[in-house]
């Protein structure tokens, strides 16, 4: 099996309609795979607990609800969190709601993460949606000033995980959605990358969702993935 350092960089998405599925790809998946992600789908289907429980029994969860809201409304948000236990968190980086969130977990082991742009956005999403910016631009400017608001890591598309490196350093965590194995389907997301790609771009954890949960062997999809990741 992969070394542990390795699999703790994998992040298998748990978007799944219910927590019986959910429990059954972590059941399966076993000691092969060290780090979830909790989104919207399975929150609102009693994930939110299930993540606790998860983090409980020893595995890191990233709790994936990106944050934004009103100062005060963030950082009672993310006290609340601190106390589940999970090992990242996500919020739209907006200057202010970053700043917020930063002071409410300091002195904890929370990862926060300021989401960038959408992977599933391009150019004509991004100018539909009223910024000025192109997303490579606009991926930038908030990957700086998440930096500058003392967040621990930035979510972007692997695409633009070398770019952001440079600009973040080599410390903070580059976590990289729309990651799909060489000859897969890309899905509902625009700006996509293999595994071994993304690494070698700058990315510090993958996230993988539909590849592993949709496969007919979820285990053996994960190994498959961990070896093009060992392989970079």
């Amino acid at each position: 099996m992969m070394d542990a350092a390795l699999r703790e960089r994998l992040i298998v998405g748990l978007d799944v309609p219910t927590l019986k599925i959910a429990e059954e790809v972590v059941s399966e998946l076993g000691d092969m795979v060290l780090f979830y992600k909790i989104g919207y789908q399975l929150a609102f289907a009693g994930g939110l607990g299930f993540a606790s429980e998860l983090a409980a029994s020893g595995k890191k969860v990233f709790l994936d609800m990106k944050l934004l809201d009103i100062d005060n409304t963030v950082a009672k948000g993310v006290e609340n969190i601190v106390k589940m236990g999970v090992s990242m968190l996500t919020l739209h980086a907006y200057p202010k709601a970053m700043k917020a969130a930063v002071e409410a977990a300091r002195g904890s082991d929370l990862c926060l993460l300021g989401v960038t742009v959408l992977t599933s956005m391009d150019q004509q999403d991004v100018i539909d949606a009223g910024y000025e910016h192109d997303p490579h631009t606009l991926v930038l400017i908030r990957a700086e000033q998440a930096l500058n608001a003392g967040m621990g890591g930035i979510v972007c598309a692997a695409t633009e995980a070398a770019a952001v490196r440079k600009v973040v350093g080599p410390n903070l965590a580059v976590v990289t959605p729309g990651i799909r194995p060489a000859g897969s389907d890309a899905g509902d997301q625009k700006r996509v990358m293999t595994p071994a790609d993304a690494l070698r771009s700058g990315a510090s954890h993958l996230v993988v969702g539909r590849p592993i949960v949709a496969a007919p062997d979820r285990r053996a999809a994960a190994e498959a993935i961990l070896a093009e990741m060992a392989a970079s």
